[in-house]
Protein backbone atom coordinates (compact mmCIF):
# COMPACT_ATOMS: atom_id res chain seq x y z
CA UNK A 1 0.00 0.00 0.00
CA UNK A 2 1.52 3.02 -0.84
CA UNK A 3 1.54 5.96 1.36
CA UNK A 4 -1.30 7.67 -1.25
CA UNK A 5 -3.16 4.76 0.49
CA UNK A 6 -2.60 5.43 3.95
CA UNK A 7 -4.97 3.47 5.72
CA UNK A 8 -6.62 3.96 9.48
CA UNK A 9 -8.87 2.20 11.54
CA UNK A 10 -11.01 4.52 13.65
CA UNK A 11 -12.35 2.72 16.18
CA UNK A 12 -14.97 4.63 18.19
CA UNK A 13 -15.98 3.65 21.77
CA UNK A 14 -17.14 5.86 24.85
CA UNK A 15 -18.71 4.79 28.06
CA UNK A 16 -21.65 6.35 28.20
CA UNK A 17 -23.73 4.29 26.07
CA UNK A 18 -27.08 4.73 27.42
CA UNK A 19 -28.51 1.10 27.09
CA UNK A 20 -25.33 -0.53 28.61
CA UNK A 21 -22.86 2.17 30.10
CA UNK A 22 -19.19 1.24 30.50
CA UNK A 23 -19.79 -1.90 28.46
CA UNK A 24 -16.74 -1.46 26.05
CA UNK A 25 -14.56 -2.55 28.89
CA UNK A 26 -17.02 -5.14 30.57
CA UNK A 27 -14.88 -8.57 30.77
CA UNK A 28 -16.13 -11.00 27.87
CA UNK A 29 -14.10 -14.08 28.61
CA UNK A 30 -10.92 -13.17 29.79
CA UNK A 31 -10.36 -10.21 27.82
CA UNK A 32 -12.11 -6.45 28.17
CA UNK A 33 -14.50 -5.80 25.01
CA UNK A 34 -12.03 -3.55 23.44
CA UNK A 35 -9.00 -6.05 23.84
CA UNK A 36 -11.29 -8.62 22.33
CA UNK A 37 -11.44 -6.26 18.87
CA UNK A 38 -7.60 -5.31 19.03
CA UNK A 39 -6.73 -8.99 19.46
CA UNK A 40 -8.58 -9.55 16.54
CA UNK A 41 -7.04 -6.92 14.27
CA UNK A 42 -3.33 -8.25 14.76
CA UNK A 43 -4.61 -10.75 12.16
CA UNK A 44 -5.45 -8.00 9.38
CA UNK A 45 -3.62 -8.86 6.21
CA UNK A 46 -2.85 -5.37 5.17
CA UNK A 47 -1.29 -2.84 7.49
CA UNK A 48 -2.89 -0.32 8.98
CA UNK A 49 -2.83 2.42 11.53
CA UNK A 50 -5.72 1.84 14.36
CA UNK A 51 -7.07 4.99 16.58
CA UNK A 52 -9.56 4.38 19.21
CA UNK A 53 -11.98 7.80 18.97
CA UNK A 54 -13.41 8.80 22.41
CA UNK A 55 -14.58 11.71 23.85
CA UNK A 56 -13.57 14.39 25.63
CA UNK A 57 -15.64 13.94 28.68
CA UNK A 58 -14.05 12.86 31.95
CA UNK A 59 -15.96 9.75 31.94
CA UNK A 60 -13.65 8.68 29.04
CA UNK A 61 -10.17 9.40 30.69
CA UNK A 62 -10.47 5.88 31.14
CA UNK A 63 -10.64 4.97 28.07
CA UNK A 64 -7.37 6.91 27.20
CA UNK A 65 -5.34 5.04 30.30
CA UNK A 66 -6.14 1.98 28.33
CA UNK A 67 -4.63 3.00 25.31
CA UNK A 68 -1.43 4.27 26.89
CA UNK A 69 -1.41 0.71 28.95
CA UNK A 70 -1.56 -0.90 25.21
CA UNK A 71 0.39 1.39 23.09
CA UNK A 72 -2.39 2.03 21.20
CA UNK A 73 -3.51 5.66 19.83
CA UNK A 74 -5.70 7.71 21.13
CA UNK A 75 -7.85 10.84 20.22
CA UNK A 76 -10.19 12.87 22.08
CA UNK A 77 -12.98 14.84 20.51
CA UNK A 78 -16.96 15.66 20.43
CA UNK A 79 -18.94 13.46 22.51
CA UNK A 80 -22.21 14.16 20.36
CA UNK A 81 -21.14 14.79 16.89
CA UNK A 82 -19.58 11.33 16.42
CA UNK A 83 -18.89 12.63 12.58
CA UNK A 84 -16.82 15.62 13.76
CA UNK A 85 -14.68 13.27 15.86
CA UNK A 86 -14.17 10.93 12.97
CA UNK A 87 -13.22 13.80 10.44
CA UNK A 88 -11.01 15.59 12.91
CA UNK A 89 -9.41 11.92 14.12
CA UNK A 90 -8.85 11.38 10.38
CA UNK A 91 -7.38 14.30 9.25
CA UNK A 92 -5.07 14.07 12.31
CA UNK A 93 -3.55 11.29 10.89
CA UNK A 94 -3.87 12.05 7.73
CA UNK A 95 -5.85 9.29 6.39
CA UNK A 96 -6.62 8.72 2.96
CA UNK A 97 -8.79 5.73 3.58
CA UNK A 98 -10.99 4.79 6.79
CA UNK A 99 -12.22 1.60 8.02
CA UNK A 100 -14.60 2.66 10.84
CA UNK A 101 -15.50 0.05 13.98
CA UNK A 102 -17.38 0.44 16.82
CA UNK A 103 -16.50 -0.51 20.53
CA UNK A 104 -19.86 -2.68 20.79
CA UNK A 105 -18.54 -5.59 18.35
CA UNK A 106 -16.13 -8.11 19.72
CA UNK A 107 -16.29 -10.32 17.11
CA UNK A 108 -15.35 -8.54 13.87
CA UNK A 109 -14.58 -10.84 10.65
CA UNK A 110 -10.91 -9.86 9.75
CA UNK A 111 -10.89 -12.28 6.84
CA UNK A 112 -14.04 -10.60 5.33
CA UNK A 113 -12.59 -6.92 6.17
CA UNK A 114 -9.37 -7.54 4.29
CA UNK A 115 -11.49 -8.11 1.92
CA UNK A 116 -13.38 -5.29 1.74
CA UNK A 117 -10.11 -3.33 1.79
CA UNK A 118 -9.12 -5.38 -1.39
CA UNK A 119 -12.82 -4.33 -2.97
CA UNK A 120 -12.56 -1.32 -1.67
CA UNK A 121 -9.43 -0.44 -3.23
CA UNK A 122 -9.29 -1.79 -6.19
CA UNK A 123 -12.76 -1.03 -7.96
CA UNK A 124 -12.07 2.59 -6.44
CA UNK A 125 -15.30 2.86 -4.21
CA UNK A 126 -15.78 6.49 -1.86
CA UNK A 127 -17.62 3.95 0.84
CA UNK A 128 -17.90 -0.03 1.14
CA UNK A 129 -19.17 -2.08 3.47
CA UNK A 130 -19.94 -6.11 4.08
CA UNK A 131 -23.49 -4.90 6.55
CA UNK A 132 -26.25 -6.53 4.70
CA UNK A 133 -25.03 -10.10 4.83
CA UNK A 134 -23.15 -10.89 8.08
CA UNK A 135 -24.94 -10.81 11.35
CA UNK A 136 -24.78 -8.01 13.02
CA UNK A 137 -21.80 -6.72 15.01
CA UNK A 138 -19.69 -8.21 12.41
CA UNK A 139 -19.33 -6.96 9.37
CA UNK A 140 -16.87 -3.00 8.81
CA UNK A 141 -17.22 -0.31 6.27
CA UNK A 142 -14.59 1.64 4.55
CA UNK A 143 -14.10 4.66 3.39
CA UNK A 144 -12.71 7.88 1.37
CA UNK A 145 -11.28 10.68 3.29
CA UNK A 146 -12.83 12.63 0.31
CA UNK A 147 -16.01 10.53 1.45
CA UNK A 148 -15.51 11.46 5.18
CA UNK A 149 -14.61 15.53 4.05
CA UNK A 150 -17.91 16.01 2.33
CA UNK A 151 -20.17 14.44 4.65
CA UNK A 152 -18.41 16.10 7.33
CA UNK A 153 -19.09 19.34 5.30
CA UNK A 154 -22.64 18.77 4.00
CA UNK A 155 -24.77 16.52 6.22
CA UNK A 156 -26.27 18.72 9.22
CA UNK A 157 -28.72 16.85 9.98
CA UNK A 158 -28.89 15.48 13.97
CA UNK A 159 -28.49 12.05 12.15
CA UNK A 160 -25.77 12.57 9.95
CA UNK A 161 -24.06 13.98 12.92
CA UNK A 162 -24.50 10.90 15.17
CA UNK A 163 -24.17 8.31 12.69
CA UNK A 164 -21.11 8.73 10.67
CA UNK A 165 -22.09 7.03 7.00
CA UNK A 166 -26.23 8.30 6.99
CA UNK A 167 -24.98 11.34 4.64
CA UNK A 168 -23.22 8.56 2.59
CA UNK A 169 -26.07 5.93 2.67
CA UNK A 170 -28.71 9.10 2.39
CA UNK A 171 -27.13 10.36 -1.23
CA UNK A 172 -26.03 7.37 -2.83
CA UNK A 173 -25.58 9.54 -6.21
CA UNK A 174 -22.80 11.21 -4.84
CA UNK A 175 -21.03 8.32 -4.03
CA UNK A 176 -19.26 5.02 -5.82
CA UNK A 177 -20.29 2.23 -3.03
CA UNK A 178 -19.75 -0.97 -2.92
CA UNK A 179 -21.04 -4.37 -0.73
CA UNK A 180 -19.01 -7.33 -0.37
CA UNK A 181 -20.82 -10.52 -1.17
CA UNK A 182 -19.85 -13.49 1.39
CA UNK A 183 -20.36 -17.37 1.83
CA UNK A 184 -23.77 -18.31 2.79
CA UNK A 185 -21.92 -20.07 5.68
CA UNK A 186 -21.41 -16.73 7.13
CA UNK A 187 -24.95 -15.13 5.56
CA UNK A 188 -26.80 -14.47 8.95
CA UNK A 189 -27.95 -10.99 8.71
CA UNK A 190 -30.94 -11.82 11.16
CA UNK A 191 -28.35 -12.88 14.21
CA UNK A 192 -27.32 -10.14 16.58
CA UNK A 193 -23.63 -10.49 17.60
CA UNK A 194 -23.22 -6.71 18.61
CA UNK A 195 -23.07 -5.76 22.59
CA UNK A 196 -26.11 -3.28 22.95
CA UNK A 197 -28.33 -4.83 25.60
CA UNK A 198 -27.54 -7.33 28.77
CA UNK A 199 -28.61 -10.06 27.22
CA UNK A 200 -26.22 -9.32 24.01
CA UNK A 201 -23.60 -9.14 26.81
CA UNK A 202 -24.25 -12.51 28.33
CA UNK A 203 -24.43 -14.06 24.76
CA UNK A 204 -21.12 -12.50 23.89
CA UNK A 205 -19.42 -14.27 27.16
CA UNK A 206 -20.84 -17.53 26.59
CA UNK A 207 -19.51 -17.51 23.18
CA UNK A 208 -16.36 -16.05 24.30
CA UNK A 209 -15.92 -18.38 27.42
CA UNK A 210 -16.80 -21.69 25.10
CA UNK A 211 -15.20 -21.11 22.29
CA UNK A 212 -11.15 -22.95 22.06
CA UNK A 213 -10.02 -21.06 19.06
CA UNK A 214 -7.93 -18.10 19.77
CA UNK A 215 -9.59 -16.21 16.90
CA UNK A 216 -13.52 -16.14 17.12
CA UNK A 217 -14.22 -16.86 13.74
CA UNK A 218 -17.82 -15.77 12.51
CA UNK A 219 -18.81 -19.04 11.26
CA UNK A 220 -17.67 -20.23 15.10
CA UNK A 221 -20.03 -16.82 16.51
CA UNK A 222 -22.92 -18.22 14.80
CA UNK A 223 -22.52 -21.69 15.99
CA UNK A 224 -21.80 -20.77 19.80
CA UNK A 225 -24.83 -17.87 19.35
CA UNK A 226 -27.07 -20.77 18.21
CA UNK A 227 -26.22 -22.97 21.06
CA UNK A 228 -26.60 -20.34 23.36
CA UNK A 229 -30.30 -19.68 22.28
CA UNK A 230 -31.13 -23.48 22.58
CA UNK A 231 -29.82 -24.29 25.64
CA UNK A 232 -29.30 -21.31 27.91
CA UNK A 233 -31.22 -17.79 26.80
CA UNK A 234 -35.06 -17.56 28.11
CA UNK A 235 -37.91 -17.80 25.79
Amino acid sequence: MSSEDRLGIILQARMGSLRLPGKILMPIGNKALLDHILHSLKRLRHSATTVIATSETSRDDIVEKFCTERAVACYRGSEANVLDRHYQCATAYDFRHIIRLTGDNPFPDIEELDNLIDLHLVSGTDYANSFASLPMGVGTEIFTFTALARSWQEGKAPHHLEHVNEYILENPQLFKTALLPVAASKYRPDLRLTVDTMEDYKQACYIAENSLVDYMTTKKAIELAEEYARNVAKP
